[in-house]
């Protein structure tokens, strides 16, 4: 269910308990309840003076009208509560200029930022930025795998949450998946700050990051792998394989004795499970049956 769904439900009170807990689990919800409790502290007095309520009073007794009935005070403070949402969130969508993008498990798309650099966002990832401050602060947040195709001019950041990447122009893949943290730059040069660790990159350098330990080597590729529909990996832990193949295909991996741990060095294809899971499958000395519920069981030969 989407967010303003989920928003008009609650000023209508007709929330279920799974879906209170999912707009509870909102960042915006803080924001929304804020709102609410402020409007409480209206009064009707509010919206009208004494002199204007009097002379109303007058015109109707006039005319003997019957006499107004009470409004029940819980209503209009309903009533002040969606009036002020509402005008937050129009205040909030006209002047809030974050702009996101997010991948689903097996999409890949490139988007255009507003300098014209260009980046390709891996399936299951998303960015965010200010399109505002852009053109003063080029920065941008990132959770998954994107390559970067940046233009020349002001410092460009990449922000992750295992460090930041800073370049002045170039090209440069970063991922952060959990503990996961691998840099590659392709073209110029990059600066990855990470904990204790400061590195410049050159092209053809990579740097990853491993259970604290930081590992720097060389790639010989010329771009990401992946945005070839192809994914590569350089002595990882085969755990990170299999997450990034459940990525890419919409199946479950169940382990049954399987190494996760071991070192992967290898690959696997985006457009063919059964190929890709051969990929993987051997050179692990592995066996793979793929069920009807989509569902993919790996098992030793050894079982």
């Amino acid at each position: 269910m989407d967010k303003n769904t989920l928003l008009e439900k609650w000023l209508n009170e007709t929330l279920s308990d799974a879906e209170m807990a999912a707009f509870q689990e909102m960042d915006d919800y803080p924001f929304y309840k804020d709102i609410v409790d402020h409007a409480s502290s209206f009064k009707a007095s509010s919206f009208s003076g004494v002199a204007d309520f009097d002379v109303l009073k007058e015109r109707l007794s006039q005319k003997n009208a019957p006499p107004s009935k009470l409004i029940n005070s819980a209503w209009i403070m309903r009533i002040a509560s969606v009036f002020v949402i509402g005008f937050a969130l129009f205040y909030f969508f006209l002047f809030n200029t974050n702009v996101r993008v997010e991948t689903l498990i097996g999409q890949k798309t490139t988007i255009e930022l507003p300098d014209a650099s260009v980046v390709v966002l891996n399936a299951s990832s998303e960015i965010e930025y200010s399109k505002k401050e852009w053109v003063n602060k080029r920065s941008l947040n990132l959770s998954g795998e994107a390559f970067f195709d940046v233009t020349k001019g002001a410092t460009f950041n990449v922000i992750t949450s295992s460090g930041t990447i800073t370049v002045l122009g170039t090209e440069f893949n970063v991922k952060q998946r959990g503990a996961a943290f691998e840099v590659v730059c392709y073209e110029g040069s990059v600066r990855v700050d990470t904990g204790p660790y400061s590195e410049v990159l050159k092209a053809g350098g990579r740097l990853r990051l491993s259970n604290g330990k930081l590992y720097v080597n060389k790639t010989t590729y010329r771009n990401p792998q992946w945005i070839n529909n192809v994914s590569d990996f350089q002595q990882v832990p085969f755990l990170e394989v299999i997450e990034e193949l459940q990525r890419q295909y919409q199946v479950k991996i169940v382990r049954k004795g399987v190494p996760v741990e071991a070192l992967f060095t290898g690959g696997f294809v985006h457009d063919n499970l059964e190929n890709a899971l051969e990929s993987i499958a051997e050179p692990m000395d592995l066996n793979f049956v793929i069920t009807d519920n989509n569902e993919v069981i790996l098992t030793t030969r050894e079982n």
